[in-house]
């Protein structure tokens, strides 16, 4: 009797993305205000309006900057191997800030920096007509994209006039496609948001790779480093704080 063919898995591996990158690193900003309003907001649901201003003009909390500075003594306390050799920081003012501490607090130890670049790729993900909405800003506004959203879940949830995460992915893609070309062989800091490093977590996870279900949690001032080998980078640490000490929190 002739055996029938193998049943194919429901879901194919992801096909390894090629990255010629010695190292690639996402350090989140500091806390900022706006984290530590919604964090207030979602503890106790009683801010039901958004933020004033800007979200690219959102500036650092003092927990933040504090937790800038133990950046800083991390990026001094890397062996010279470990080193960035090219820094990209995102353009928004609590990423420029961290970075900006960070490279203050290295002092000499840090064995000399590379001046740094800010791309518009690196930008948080733009929430649109919810700019700066904590959840229940968002429910007493919209509720009816209150659902939507929590029934497409954040990968996929567009608000109007913004992106969705898996749009984020889109941008971050070109970026590091980009940085490989252009920086070959060397050791990459990015200085940017909790989108950006789950968006940089999907592109390597390579072609076919599934929409997450459960966003991994980026905490503030975590670092995210991936291994390059020549060819492909594999996650090696995720969301790490043990650095922060007594301002992790």
């Amino acid at each position: 009797m002739q055996e029938s063919a193998a049943e194919p898995p429901a879901v194919s591996p992801a096909l390894a993305a090629p990255f010629t990158l010695a190292g690639l690193t996402v350090v989140r900003h500091g806390q900022s205000t706006a984290n530590a309003a919604f964090a207030d907001a979602e503890r106790t649901g009683a801010r039901q309006v958004p933020l004033d201003g800007r979200d690219a003009d959102v500036p650092l909390s003092r927990l933040g900057v504090a937790q800038a500075d133990a950046l800083g003594r991390w990026l001094a306390g890397l062996r010279p191997g470990e080193r960035p050799q090219l820094v990209i920081c995102s353009p928004y003012s609590r990423a420029r800030r961290t970075w900006e501490r960070m490279a203050a607090a290295s002092g000499s130890n840090s064995g000399g920096l590379p001046p740094v670049l800010l791309d518009q790729r690196l930008r948080d993900r733009e929430m649109g007509v919810f700019e700066l909405h904590p959840p229940a800003a968002v429910a007493a506004r919209a509720p009816d994209e209150a659902v939507r959203r929590a029934r497409l879940g954040e990968w996929f949830y567009r608000p109007p006039g913004g992106e969705s995460l898996a749009d984020v992915a889109l941008r971050v893609r070109d970026l590091l496609h980009h940085v490989d070309r252009a920086a070959a062989g060397r050791r990459v800091l990015l200085v940017a948001h909790d989108a950006i490093a789950v968006a940089v977590r999907h592109v390597a996870a390579g072609i076919g790779a599934p929409a997450p279900d459960d966003l991994p949690p980026v905490p503030n001032a975590s670092v995210t480093r991936w291994r390059g080998d020549g060819h492909h980078l594999s996650l090696a640490e995720w969301g790490a704080t043990g650095h922060l000490g007594e301002c992790g929190s």
